[in-house]
């Protein structure tokens, strides 16, 4: 149980500082490099301001900064839990994802992030 609970630490730890420290104040953290070098929002931009609402309980700002961030942080909770569960009966956690599914995550971002970047997907922009 201890791995567990390190990386539930871990993650405790960086929502603890990233809910300290506004990414919406510039200065504190590193701009995109796609976002800077061409204007256009990865998949990624906006998980640190997401990160920020969540923390502070405010999940309808978090899904409006990142939503693919918010589902990413249920779906690692639920993995986690199971995680804790198998952990605590002694049974190793196997997790095998089949290639189709990491082609259909893989398919779901980068959709995410064309569409965010179209006028009508503007909802889903940062």
């Amino acid at each position: 149980m201890a791995a567990p609970a390190a990386v539930l630490a871990g993650v405790v730890g960086a929502f603890a500082y990233v809910g300290t420290v506004d990414p919406n104040e510039p200065g504190h953290y590193p701009v995109c490099p796609l976002l800077r070098l061409t204007g256009i929002y990865c998949p990624g931009c906006g998980g640190l301001r997401s990160a920020h609402a969540f923390a502070h309980g405010d999940i309808a700002a978090a899904l409006g900064s990142n939503a693919v961030a918010v589902i990413g942080y249920a779906a690692l909770a639920v993995f986690w839990a199971l995680w804790m569960v198998r952990a605590a009966t002694g049974r190793p956690l196997r997790i095998d994802l089949k290639p189709v599914y990491l082609w259909g995550i893989g398919a779901v971002l980068l959709i995410f992030g064309v569409v965010r970047n179209l006028p009508f997907g503007s909802a889903l922009a940062p």
